[in-house]
This record gives C-alpha cells, structure tokens and sequence, in this order.
C-alpha cells in the first residue's frame, strides 16, 4: 500500500512581496515588471548563496526555505541591501521596496512545495514589515541574535489571521536605529498596545531599558535590589549587602559581555 502519511520537516521559510504592487503596475506596468524580473534574478542568486532555495513565486512574491536560520536572516539583510542600493535614476519605474518575513517552524512537504502554518506564519510577518523592512518570528530571533551583527527591536505579540498570536522583531538592518514605525494598513504597534511608546521620563526611560535586559540579567539585578532592601529595612548598623550585590553585579557584567563578544565583527562561515 502506498504511504499516504504527510511529511514534515523543521525549516526556515522567507516571504516577500513588492510594497504598492498594484498602484507601481498602474503607473508603469513595463518598468516595473523589468525591474521586478532584476530584483528576482538578484535575490535567487543571494539565496543560493545561502544554501536555500526558491520555493514558489507568483505575481510579485517569492517564498524561500532554507536550512539555516542564520543564513535566511543574513539572506534577507542582503536582499533589502541589494535593493536599497539600487540607482532609482537607473530605470524610469519608480523606487521598488520590499517586504519581508521569516519563520522558523514545521510544515508540511508534497514534492517541491511546503504548506501549513510555519508558511503562513512567514507570509503574515512579510505583510506586517515595514517597506524595505525585515519581520522575524520569536524562534528566529532565539537563534540568531547573538550570532549576526544585527539589532533587533522586539515588536511584541501580534495577532495575525488564522494563526495563534506570534512574538516578533523587527531586524535593524546595518545598524540603523531601532525606531516604531507604523504596519501595513496605517496602524503602528504602538497604537494596538503591543510595545510601549517612547518614555517621557527619567524613570520610563530606566524602566523600558531594565526591560530590554536579558531575562537572567534582570534576575540577578532584582536579586542584589532584594538584597539592598533587606539591608535597609533591618537596620543599617551593620551593612553586609556591598559584598553579594558586587559579585551579583560583576556576574551580571560577565553575562552581559558575552552576549555582545560574538556581535562584533563576526562574519558567517560559508
């Protein structure tokens, strides 16, 4: 009897689309189309580069799959480069911007294709990214972000259709500066509660900064507070919380340190 059992494997799937698709065909459908086939013939090349490989492609999106998470996110950052550093002069189409997501889950393989929500996922993420902008999944971002000299803003949950909510950043692409810009369909982030807004006070600034700390930084920085506390309200006769509190606080230095070490100027194996 055949073997009618689905196959699934684990995989890194990226989806991007053309920004203002429809309103760049209405203007010049000749130019943009030319300029759309160069854009493609760019990035297969950059994603063979990566070891991953064009899964399908129709109107003006391209999905890819690849092996590695690092290389599908460090794919996606050359991509947009690629594009971005295009000579709007070269062409009389206007400026064309892509949108792009990544996820990394299970899906579901018939032949060549791969289907179910670790492709939805991607496709829902490429639709909320900014122009010339990268979305990534919470799992991307738990393989990658100590490993490429990228930043990373943490956008929070996003609800998206037909699939569970979904933590996601927003990659810094060359270094350019964490910033809150508004989605697809005009509704920022920050206006559906998902990150908080630019702090207007000392205090909210000190309290956004502690919340973007590592979660086992924090919890040795709560402890040596804990500590100072206790201190304080049993008297401070005899003051015992300076010698736990610096090796508390050195600890978490040494972590911190080595988050960074591999960010700079490390580069990819190939």
């Amino acid at each position: 009897m055949a073997d009618d059992r689905v196959k699934r494997r684990l995989t890194t799937v990226l989806c991007a689309d053309v920004h203002g698709y429809s309103r760049l065909m209405e203007a010049d459908e000749s130019g943009t189309l030319a300029t759309l086939r160069r854009h493609r013939t760019a990035m297969a090349g950059l994603i063979e580069r990566h070891d991953g490989r064009v899964v399908n492609t129709w109107g003006d999106a391209v999905i890819a799959e690849f092996a590695s998470v690092v290389e599908a996110v460090q794919c996606a950052v050359e991509i947009q480069q690629e594009v971005s550093s295009q000579d709007p002069g070269a062409t009389p189409a206007p400026h064309m911007r892509f949108r792009i997501g990544i996820n990394l889950g299970d899906v579901m393989v018939e032949g060549d294709d791969i289907y179910g929500d670790g492709v939805n996922i991607a496709a829902r993420l490429q639709e909320l990214a900014e122009p010339g902008g990268i979305l990534v999944s919470g799992p991307v971002y738990d393989q990658v972000h100590n490993k490429l000299s990228v930043g990373f803003d943490p956008l929070g949950q996003q609800q998206m259709k037909n699939v569970a909510p979904v933590t996601t950043y927003r990659v810094a692409i060359g270094g350019d500066p964490v910033e809150r810009r508004a989605v697809a369909g005009g509704e920022s982030h920050a206006s559906r509660g998902d990150i908080s807004p630019p702090p207007s006070t000392p205090m909210g600034a000190v309290l956004q900064w502690f919340s973007n700390l590592p979660r086992d930084v924090t919890t040795l920085l709560v402890i040596a507070a804990f500590l100072v506390l206790i201190n304080v309200f049993t008297g401070l006769r005899s003051v015992w919380f300076h010698w736990p509190v610096a090796a508390l606080l050195f600890i978490a230095i040494l972590r911190t340190l080595r988050r960074r070490r591999p960010d700079s100027g490390r580069k990819e194996d190939r």
